[in-house]
């Protein structure tokens, strides 16, 4: 019985001096390479390099920004400069590896396996999360399945374990749904959590929940780059910046350890009170995916279709919302299906383009591509057009499956939805290029540029409109262009609303929509020689980035939010007919049902219908 005593006080000593025992790591966030040549990369050898002259550090975490676009080159470069690192390294994405990357994330697990992480030191239970947006622009997000597996593994941890939370973006209203993260984490003992994205190193306080901003490991207007050193005491946490050339340490920022008990607070939370100013709309059904959903939803035999980012394709009733079948894919999916009577076609971050039946879900056929397959199908007399990121834009049977044609003249991903006209396609790639194919052969009849040659403000979020022979796009550089169809030479350019990616064009073609940057909708007229606004219209969504189309039908224009709120106005009054708020996050561009009926679907994974009266 002593001996049986004995053992336990010195299990229970052992584990609570494990705990305590004292350890050194280091911190990087927002390396940003990129497959140019220069200094991101000689700043993180650099930075690697000197990682492995020290011999009293335990492990490396990296907090996102990894590369500057996300694509597969840039993610191997970085992979390979990590690969250098003699001890042990634990790395999440952020923003710029998911909101423009080509494979919706599925690159960034290839290369290294995972998007987030747990493991255990010392007593100590470090919790990684992945964070978007992903191959959209949005505010930060915390995708759908990482909150599932952090319920997961949470519900492992016992609540007196310490414990680090680490995430690209701060845990503030910088992501859309950081109280799903700050309202679990403190009701756990959450030490402390670490943070990029600001690239400057500051002390931080989320909810109560002591927080630290990681600097960036670029040199920016320095002679070199630097990162943190982390010092886990009995007492207190320690953070010293280091540079890598002089080898200078640089304390700046202490924490204090010990048993956290945190009060959960009157912190402000999103409001949904606008659903009950406006009563004349409701959601018929909410059906919340394992995962994100970034996609419109298609219609069709009674079904509502729709990827997640899981790569799981759901059909569910139109009329109850329950499940009424599934398809498993291998990666991501952020490609708008499109229907050709009871066939679906729909591509996949797993590189392929699936065919299912819209009945119940059995494969067709499936056509193997080189890269994932971001972007949204436009089908034409038993045709799809879709482009991927392998540089290829292609024409597909849908019958067979065989290519009819592939255009492979694209240095970037195509992630919109392509639209036919007057004989060509017209969609635009990350490349900078918006371009016009012939549509029965696929060949290039012009390719047109908005002036930069930066990719963020390349013309490719938006879906292109068309009308009397002029194509009207809006790109990230806040511009509305008028282009000649037939020659793909500029006509005109207007930038008076700032009107980012989301565009749409009124029923009878008179009109064309923007969704500007801050509360109000414009509407300019069609013409070719000049960009003239018509009217203007505040809504009071406040400051506004995603990409959401504007699509008229009935007589009204529907249009999502990045807070999670779709619109419904009227056009010719000039006035809100309707809003409602699904959740706090992006609204993906709507599919209109019926003269009341509308599908949405946010980027938190819920697919509804709401229906007006």
């Amino acid at each position: 019985m002593k001996r049986l005593i004995l053992l336990a006080l010195f299990t229970c000593y052992f584990t609570v001096t494990n705990a305590q025992q004292p350890f050194r790591f280091a911190f990087l966030s927002d390396t940003h390479i990129s497959t140019d040549p220069g200094v991101p990369a000689d700043d993180l050898r650099r930075t690697i390099a000197d990682l492995n002259s020290q011999t009293d550090l335990d492990f490396v975490v990296i907090t996102g920004d990894i590369t500057e676009m996300g694509t597969a080159e840039e993610i191997k470069l970085a992979k390979s400069i990590f690969n250098d690192l003699k001890i042990p390294y634990h790395i999440v994405p952020g923003n710029h590896d998911s909101g423009w990357s080509e494979s919706g994330g599925v690159d960034f697990i290839r290369e290294f396996g995972y998007d987030k992480f747990v493991f255990d030191h010392k007593g100590y239970r470090f919790i990684g999360c992945a964070s978007g947006p992903y191959v959209r622009m949005s505010d930060g997000h915390i995708p759908r399945d990482a909150v599932v597996w952090l319920d997961s593994v949470l519900a492992k941890t016992p609540k007196e374990q310490p414990l680090v939370f680490l995430n690209h973006y701060p845990l503030t209203n910088e992501l859309d749904n950081w109280y799903e993260i700050t309202d679990r984490l403190k009701k756990y003992n959450t030490q402390f959590v670490l943070a990029g994205h600001h690239h400057n190193n500051k002390a931080a306080d989320f909810e109560g929940l002591p927080a630290t901003h990681g600097r960036s490991n670029l040199r920016a207007k320095a002679e070199t780059g630097a990162y943190n050193l982390v010092t886990v005491r009995t007492d207190s946490v320690l953070f010293a910046e280091r540079n890598p050339l002089t080898k200078a340490i640089r304390p700046w920022r202490k924490i204090a350890l010990g048993k956290r008990s945190f009060v959960q607070g009157n912190y402000p939370r999103p409001s949904f009170e606008i659903n009950e100013k406006y009563r004349n709309v409701k959601a018929e059904w909410v059906y919340h995916s394992s995962a994100n959903v970034v996609s419109t939803p298609a219609y069709a035999h009674g079904l509502v279709i729709f990827g997640n980012s899981l790569g799981k394709i759901e059909a569910v009733s139109v009329k109850s919302g329950k499940p009424v079948w599934s398809y498993q894919t291998g990666g991501g999916i952020y490609s708008s299906a499109a229907v050709d009577g009871k066939t679906l076609v729909i591509g996949s971050g797993d590189g392929s383009i699936y065919s299912l039946n819209v009945k119940n879900g059995k494969l067709n056929w499936a056509l193997k591509t080189g890269a994932s397959v971001l972007g949204a199908v436009t089908i034409e007399n038993h045709i799809a057009y879709v482009g991927g990121s392998d540089r290829h834009f292609r024409a597909i049977d849908v019958r067979t499956g065989k290519e009819i044609w592939s255009f492979g003249g694209l240095t970037g991903s195509v992630v919109s939805k392509p639209l036919i006209y007057e004989g060509k396609v017209i969609f635009g790639s990350w490349d900078t290029h918006l371009y016009s194919l012939d549509k029965a052969t696929g060949s290039l009849l012009w390719k047109w540029n908005n002036g930069s040659a930066v990719r963020h403000l390349s013309p490719a979020m938006c879906n292109p409109v068309a009308y009397d022979g002029v194509v009207y796009v809006v790109a990230p550089d806040k511009f509305l262009s008028a282009i000649d169809a037939a020659t793909g030479k500029t006509l005109w350019r207007n930038n008076e609303a700032t009107i980012r990616e989301s565009i749409g064009i009124s029923a009878d073609n008179k009109l064309i929509y923007g969704k500007t940057m801050n509360d109000e909708i414009v509407a300019f007229k069609t013409n070719k020689t000049k960009g003239e606004l018509a009217w203007r219209l505040n809504c009071g969504f406040g400051y506004e980035h995603v990409p959401s189309m504007l699509i008229e039908n009935n007589g009204s224009i529907y249009f999502g939010t990045k807070s999670g709120v779709t619109y419904s106005i009227d056009p010719s009054l000039q006035k809100i007919n309707w809003a409602y708020k699904l959740d706090n996050s992006m609204i993906n561009t709507v599919n209109v049902i019926g003269k009341n009926r509308v599908i949405v679907a946010s980027m938190d994974g819920k697919v509804s219908v709401l229906r007006s009266f």
